[in-house]
C-alpha cells in the first residue's frame, strides 16, 4: 500500500498524457542519496527526463529510506508516490508480481492516456524479470535503463514475451520465474467472480486464465452447478475477444430436428415454418466465444457436422449451398465422462481430441477445503442485496447450527443446490436467522442417480456388500453370454481358478 506521507492525493490533477515512472528503488540508489548530489540508477533516469509522476516500490523499511524520498522531492520536480512491498525475500517472483501488478494497475486506472516507463536497473535481477514479464505481457509500457558506461538508455527488446514464446525458454529460467509462468499466472477481474479459498481451485483459476489467452478449445468437466459457465465466461472475458460476443447454448435442450438450425442457421424456405433466413449460432459468435454447455448430449449425427466446423471454421445453413466460414473460440462443458460415452460408441473420439485441449476439471462443492462456508456468507449477502427492495423482507444471516447443517451435506447440486437452498431458508424463516431446522425443512428431499461403484458418497453411507453384490452379478452375467454358456471359459475369463468356484459365485449371488 502506498505510504500516506508521500502519495499524492487523486484530487491533484495533472495532464492526460503526463509521463509517468514506476521504479524499485535498490540498494545502490540509497546509498548514492547520501552525497550532495543525488546519485543512483534512478536519479540517472529522472535526470535524463521529465516524469509529472513517479511510482517507487520498495522493500526496505520505511525508516530506511525516508531520508532518500525527502532527497528526490528536493531535487526533482516530479510527483512521487512511495510503496511499500511486504515481499517475503527480494527475490520472491510471486510477491514482486503482486506488488508491481498491483501498482501498474492503479496507474492505469488514475492515468489512462498517459505513457508508462519502467526502470529495470534498480532492485534485483528477479524484480527486473518479472518487470519485463508483467510489462510486456499485460501492460503496454517502455522499459529504461541506467549505466554508468551508457547512460541512460531506452531498452528496446528484440522479441515478444507472450505465451508461444515462455514455453521454449522456460528452462532457462530461474525455478521461480518458470513458477510464475507455469503455474501463478496472474488472476483478473473476471476470476474474482470464483469465490473460492481452496488451493486445487486456486490452481484452476490460474491455468484458466492462461488458457484465456491462447486460440485453443476448452472443455470444462465438472457435476452440475460446480460453475462450468462461470469459468467459461471468465476465460471469454480475459481473452482477446473479450469485446467480442460471448453466446452460451445448452446443447441438451435442443430438439433433435433443430440442431442443425440452430448451430449452423437456415435459409429460408429450408423447411417447413423457414419464413425468413435466420443465422445460427456459429454465425452469431463470429469473432468472439461459443460456449457449448452439456456438450456430451450431441447425437452422433450432429457430432459430424460440428467436427468439420472445428477443423476448419467452415459450414453450411440448412437449405443453403453457400459455405460460411467463420472465426470462433469454442468452449465446451460437460457432466458427463466423455472417455466412458467414447468406449460406449455414443461419442465420436476425434471430436473428443478436436476439443479436449485445455481441459480444467472442476471439484465437487464437497471436496472444495474451505468454501462451503465461504460461499454460504457470499451467497446469503447476495439474497439479502436481490431482496432489499421487497416490502417487509428482514435481512438473514445463517446461524452456527445452520452451519452445521450446511457441513453435513454432500450437496450434490453444488453451488446451485446451495444457493437454491439459502433462498427457500430465507423466504421460509420469520426470524433474521436461519436456524438448523429451517436449513432443514428447505432442502429438497431427491433421488440421487446411479453413480459409478467407485464414484459413491461414504459421507451419505452406502451398502459395500450391496455393491459388491452389483458388480459379481453384472459380470458373471456378461460373462456366461459371451461364452455361449460355458462355465469353464466364463470361469477364464473372470479370472477364476475353474468353472467350480464360478458354480460357488453363483450360488452365493443368486446368479442363474
Amino acid at each position: 500500500m502506498p505510504d500516506d506521507e508521500f502519495f499524492i492525493s487523486t484530487e491533484d490533477t495533472l495532464s492526460n498524457m503526463a509521463d509517468v515512472l514506476v521504479s524499485w528503488i535498490g540498494t545502490a540508489d540509497i546509498r548514492g542519496g547520501s552525497d550532495e548530489v543525488i546519485d543512483g540508477p534512478l536519479a540517472s533516469v529522472l535526470r535524463h527526463q521529465d516524469f509529472s509522476y513517479a511510482y517507487l516500490l520498495h522493500n526496505q523499511p520505511l525508516d530506511e529510506v525516508r531520508n532518500y524520498l525527502h532527497r528526490l522531492k528536493e531535487s526533482f520536480r516530479t510527483e512521487f508516490v512511495s510503496v511499500q512491498a511486504e515481499l517475503q525475500s527480494p527475490i520472491h517472483f510471486a510477491d514482486i508480481y503482486k506488488v508491481l501488478d498491483a501498482t501498474l494497475s492503479d496507474i492505469v486506472e488514475k492515468h489512462p492516456r498517459s505513457p508508462i516507463y519502467i526502470q529495470l536497473t534498480s532492485g534485483t535481477p528477479a524484480m527486473t524479470s518479472v518487470s519485463i514479464l508483467t510489462g510486456k505481457t499485460k501492460y503496454r509500457v517502455r522499459f529504461l535503463q541506467s549505466s554508468l558506461q551508457q547512460g541512460v538508455q531506452v531498452v528496446e527488446l528484440p522479441f515478444d514475451i507472450a505465451a508461444d514464446f515462455l514455453p521454449s525458454v522456460a528452462d532457462a529460467l530461474d525455478d521461480r520465474l518458470t513458477s510464475l509462468i507455469a503455474c501463478e499466472a496472474p488472476s483478473t477481474a473476471a476470476f474474482d467472480h470464483i469465490i473460492t479459498q481452496d488451493p486445487q481451485m486456486e490452481r484452476l483459476k490460474e491455468r484458466a486464465a492462461i488458457l484465456a489467452m491462447r486460440e485453443v478449445p476448452v472443455l470444462i468437466h465438472g457435476e452440475t452447478g460446480t460453475g462450468k459457465e462461470l469459468f467459461a465466461r471468465a476465460i471469454h472475458n480475459t481473452s482477446p475477444r473479450s469485446k467480442q460476443p460471448f453466446l452460451s447454448l445448452n446443447c441438451g435442450a435442443i430438439p433433435s430436428e433443430l440442431i442443425d438450425s440452430t448451430l449452423f442457421g437456415h435459409s429460408k424456405g429450408a423447411f417447413t415454418g423457414a419464413t425468413t433466413s435466420k443465422p445460427g449460432v456459429f454465425d452469431q459468435a463470429d469473432g468472439g466465444t461459443l460456449f457449448l454447455d452439456e456438450f456430451g448430449e450431441l447425437p452422433l449425427e450432429a457430432q459430424v457436422r460440428l467436427l468439420r466446423v472445428l477443423q476448419d471454421g467452415s459450414f453450411t445453413p440448412v437449405g443453403s449451398t453457400e459455405e460460411r466460414i467463420v472465426d470462433v473460440r469454442i468452449i465446451v462443458a460437460t457432466n458427463r465422462n466423455l472417455a466412458e460415452e467414447i468406449a460406449e460408441g455414443r461419442f465420436r473420439e476425434d471430436l473428443f481430441y478436436r476439443v479436449a485441449i485445455g481441459v480444467i476439471n472442476l471439484p465437487p462443492l464437497r471436496n472444495r477445503k474451505g468454501d462451503l462456508w465461504l460461499l454460504a456468507e457470499y451467497l446469503i449477502e447476495q439474497i439479502n442485496k436481490d431482496a432489499s427492495t421487497q416490502p417487509g423482507y428482514v435481512d438473514k444471516n445463517i446461524s452456527a447450527s445452520a452451519k452445521k447443517v450446511i457441513q453435513s451435506h454432500s450437496w450434490p447440486g453444488n453451488v446451485r443446490e446451495l444457493y437454491a437452498t439459502l433462498l427457500r431458508a430465507s423466504l421460509w424463516s420469520g426470524e433474521p436467522t436461519i436456524s438448523g431446522t429451517d436449513l432443514k425443512e428447505a432442502m429438497l428431499d431427491v433421488p440421487l442417480k446411479e453413480e459409478g461403484v467407485l464414484g459413491r458418497d461414504v459421507s451419505q453411507g452406502i451398502d459395500i456388500n450391496g455393491l459388491i453384490s452389483d458388480v459379481v452379478v453384472h459380470y458373471i452375467a456378461r460373462a456366461m453370454e459371451e461364452s455361449g454358456g460355458s462355465k469353464s471359459k466364463a470361469a477364464e475369463m473372470l479370472g477364476l481358478k475353474n468353472y467350480q468356484t464360478l458354480t460357488n459365485w453363483m450360488e452365493k449371488y443368486g446368479v442363474n
